[in-house]
Order: structure tokens, then sequence, then C-alpha cells
């Protein structure tokens, strides 16, 4: 089982993420991309636009596609009108689950403190705990004995419950400690709690004058497909895809950057016909799963997983999670990392029409104490025509969201690796390297003169500068020539370029893979086409 805490550390010591606001004590819920992180999520972004939408059609897929598509993009904004999130259900639906400690004034998300039964003095209580999954066994232990007034030597009288559940799976809470309480009984009842954050438009900022920060980046898209379609004409199949930032109030953000209160999502609406809706949704879901493995999460690490009818959100026809075995999570459990959802037509309707009453579900419109609508549609016809039949129709929607702070974060799991390796002396050593494919990794390639004399620094300096115009590169003249190998495997750098004495008798340098750790010999020459393969084909 791979250790969170070193993956923090090494996130933190290499440069990859940040805690926002640091200086200052931080902010929970958010969280800064360092100098390499910030190439590996724009990497990762860019690989996900470049496959999904830009060249869609030029990968070998893992499912023949009905038919073929077109894919184009999107930009649109954070804020948008607050009737917009009425009739998409998020003013009403998009809610978790609260629970308040009577005795520590503290706040929880219902689903998420774990915890397990203890049993001592013929009294069962069920002990919970923030602490990670690593921690969670010792510290439920610590807080019993305490609660018992157990000392050392009577630890053996104290039973604990190898089994870890959390708080929603218990009939009640009367007999549960809290967190960060002392005495049982203290968590009130769950209760809802609206995930979005509200702000204002305007100066006077009065209640006409709420609006909301957008909590995905789909609904932006929805609103606009008219204007696609004219603008475009793009035809029917067709996907549009965003890059962009959205923001949930989460009650307890937690596990780094896996729940956070500001991220970023990458996300496809694909329009289809109602009849081939199926097909098409078979399709993206299997190719997304492709597309993880393809970029080096392994089989072992992933599962796809249909939703069960009880779990479907509001507007969900069907629903399958892509899910990774992240780190924090107790051995066998999985967390989410990718959603493809079939919407059926729910979107476009109640953006037409209004919102969806979840308990009867046709479209309704509800009046406000003056009879005026409610939850009133922009009254726009968000159907689709085909030019060739005449047909007109409401396309039903597939949509494969992507978290791209979840990918980094699993990705960065991934590749965390200790191994071992010889020094500079031939000596072995046990070193972590981030093995990142090389699409992903923030830098390409290394550039190394052996030592800083005989004309090696310049050579390698314009080396240096004749692949910086094509990768992102790195040059590293301090320190023995092994160290400096460890701290690019840390950085996750697929390939390390030395020049050295033979390099000005014959004009070749060594390459280093940093996977494998052979090494081979190039011309400077051949330098920029070798590396154009060796990442093109990895």
């Amino acid at each position: 089982m791979k250790s969170m805490d070193k993956i923090v550390s090494l996130c933190k010591r290499r440069g990859f993420l940040f805690q926002s606001s640091e200086i200052y004590g931080g902010v929970q819920g958010f969280w800064d991309y360092g100098p390499l992180g910030v190439e590996l999520k724009r990497n990762l972004k860019d690989a996900w636009w470049h496959d999904m939408i830009a060249g869609h059609n030029e990968l070998i897929q893992p499912a023949t596609a009905p038919t073929t598509f077109e894919m184009v993009g999107l930009d649109c904004t954070i804020i948008m009108h607050p009737q917009v999130w009425k009739n998409s259900g998020h003013f009403d639906l998009f809610c978790d689950q609260m629970i308040d400690c009577r005795e520590s004034k503290k706040r929880y998300r219902f689903d998420q403190v774990r915890g397990r039964w203890c049993e001592a003095k013929d009294q069962k209580v069920f002990v919970t705990t923030l602490a990670e999954q690593e921690q969670e066994a010792d510290e439920v232990r610590r807080r019993a004995m305490k609660f018992f007034k157990f000392r050392p030597k009577d630890a053996d009288k104290l039973t604990v419950s190898d089994e870890s559940i959390t708080l929603d799976q218990l009939d009640n809470t009367t007999d549960v400690l809290g967190p960060d309480a002392k005495k049982l009984d203290s968590l009130t009842e769950p209760r809802e709690f609206n995930l979005m954050f509200k702000t204002t438009l305007g100066a006077l900022g009065g209640e006409d004058d709420v609006t909301f920060l957008r909590p995905e980046t789909a609904q932006g898209i929805f609103v606009n497909f008219k204007n696609v379609v004219d603008s475009s004409r793009v035809k029917i199949p067709f996907g549009i895809g965003q890059v962009g930032k959205s923001f949930r109030n989460e009650i307890t953000p937690r596990n780094f950057t896996f729940r956070s209160r500001e991220f970023e999502q990458m996300e496809i609406e694909f329009f289809c016909h109602p009849d081939t809706s199926q097909d098409w949704y078979r399709y993206w879901r299997d190719r997304r799963l492709a597309w993880y493995k393809n970029l080096g999460l392994s089989d072992d690490s992933l599962i796809m997983r249909e939703h069960h009818a009880e779990e479907l959100a509001h507007y969900s026809v069907g629903t399958a999670d892509i899910e990774y075995a992240f780190p924090f999570l107790p051995e066998g459990e999985y967390g989410e990392l990718e959603g493809i959802a079939h919407r059926g037509d729910f979107d476009l309707r109640s953006h037409m029409e209004g919102k969806l009453d979840p308990s009867t579900n046709p479209m309704t419109v509800e009046l406000n104490e003056k009879g005026k609508p409610k939850y009133r549609g922009s009254g726009k016809d968000l159907s689709y025509r085909d030019e060739l039949t005449n047909e007109k129709f409401t396309p039903h929607v597939i949509e494969p969201s992507a978290g791209a702070d979840r990918g980094v974060l699993a990705f960065l799991c991934e590749a965390y690796t200790e191994d071992e390796a010889p020094d500079e002396n031939g000596n072995m050593q046990t070193r972590t390297v981030m093995k990142l494919h090389p699409r992903l990794a923030p830098i390409k390639a290394a550039i190394f003169p052996l030592v800083k004399k005989d004309g090696m620094p310049e050579v390698a300096k314009e080396i240096y500068g004749t692949l910086k115009d094509k990768f992102n590169v790195f040059y590293d003249e301090k320190g023995a020539v092994g160290r400096r190998y460890r701290r690019q495997d840390e950085a996750g750098t697929p390939y390390c370029i030395t020049v050295d004495t033979d390099t000005l008798k014959d004009q070749t340098v060594t390459i280093r893979d940093r996977d494998t750790l052979e090494q081979t010999r190039v011309k400077i020459d051949d330098l920029l086409g070798d590396l154009e393969s060796r990442i093109g084909s990895a």
C-alpha cells in the first residue's frame, strides 16, 4: 500500500502542490499548483482536449463508434443567470447531508465521518475520527482508551472492531462519540446543506442580485446548445467539450485535492438521437476507461461501476463511474475519478420548459405567491431538426465528466514508486521516482554537463536551447550527476541527457531512461527526433 503522507510530502517538496495561502495558515479545500504541478495539470488537460475534442478521430478507439461524429469546444462564464440553477435542479437538489456537534460546535459531512465499534466495561460505543485511513485504527483505539479512562496496561480490556464504517450506515447516533467530542450523543440529526457558493451582482447587493458560482461546467453547454448548432452547423451526433473551474461549498473538504471547494472539470456533453443514446452511452463509457489506461493507470487500480437505480441523480437514465484505488481509502475501496452519465433529454427540456419535479417526473411550472412562474424555463426552442429526414426531436445527452484535479491526483498516486537504483559509485540505494507517462510528465528531458569545465556546459546549453523550442526541458549543472538524476526522478522526468568527454570527440550524448535506467548513445543531430519518437510512441 502506497503512503499518502509520502506522496503529499513529495508534492510540496518538489513543487507539485501547495496549500493555498499557506503563510497565513492556509484555507481548507483550496490548493495551489506549483511549477511542476501546473505543467502536469496543463499536460493532462491538453491530452484530454486533443484526444477527445481536436483530434477525437485520430486514435484507435477501444470500441467502434455507432457512426461518425463531430466535436467542438466552448468556454463559458463562471457566473450565469440564477434561473439556470433553478431549472437545472441545483438550487433545490444539489445538497449534502451535514451534522453538527453540540459539544465542539463543529460541522461534518454525514457520509464522511468514519469510525469503529468499541466495547469495554459492558458498554458498546461507536468511536469516530477524521484521521486518514492509515492512522484511523490507531486513532480510534486512542480515543476509546481515553473515553473509557483506561491506562496503557488496560489495553487488553478494550475490543475494537476491524470494520470501518461511516455514520450514514448507522441506525442512529445515540451511542456515537463525535470526532471532536468527549461525551456520547453530541451529534445532531443530519440536515440538507446546499453546496453552491452564493455571490452578488452589481453594487447594491440586494436579494434580487444574488447568484451563484457555477457548481459544474455542463449547464453553460446546455444553454448554448442552439448557439453552437446555428453558428458551427454541426449535425447530430456531436459533442461539445469544455474545461473550466467549478466551485462547491463542501462541508468537509479532505483527502488532499480529492474533495476541494475549487476544482477544474473536463466535461463533454454529447448530443445524439434518442434511439441511439444507449449505444453512445456504452461507447463513451468504454472509451473514457481506455483513455486512463493508455496514460498509465493500471488495470488493478481502476474499476467501472454502474450506479444502482437508487443512486442515480435526478437527471440520470444511467450512470457509470470510473473509480480509482486512491491510497487514502481503505484497501479494496475506490474513489470516483470520472462519471459517464446518460442524462436523457432532461437538461434541454428543463431549460426550455421549466423545473423538473423529481417527485412526479413531468415537466412542471411552479407558481410563486403572486401566481407567476417560479421556475420558468427560457421559453426558447432547444429541440433539433434533422435536415435530411425533417424529424424534430429533443436530443439525448451522454456526459463524460472528468475532474482535472482528481485526474492529476490519480496519476501522481499511480506514478509514485520506490525502487532500487545504483548511485554514482555503483552502490544500490532506494530511490523515489515518479513514473509519469511521458505525455503527462512536467519536464520531458533534463540536460546535464558531466562537469562544469572542458566546454561541456557550453555544449549542454546549446542542446538545451535547441530542445526548449519543442519541449519543456531543464538544465542542471549543480552537484554530482547521480544526485541530479535523483532530483529528476522525483520530478517525473522520463529522460536525462548527459554531455560528457565522449561528446566532445564524437558529438554523441547519453540518454538515460527514468524507468529502465538504460543508457544509450545518440548523436546530437539526431537527439530531437529521438526524443520525439520516444515521447510519441510511449
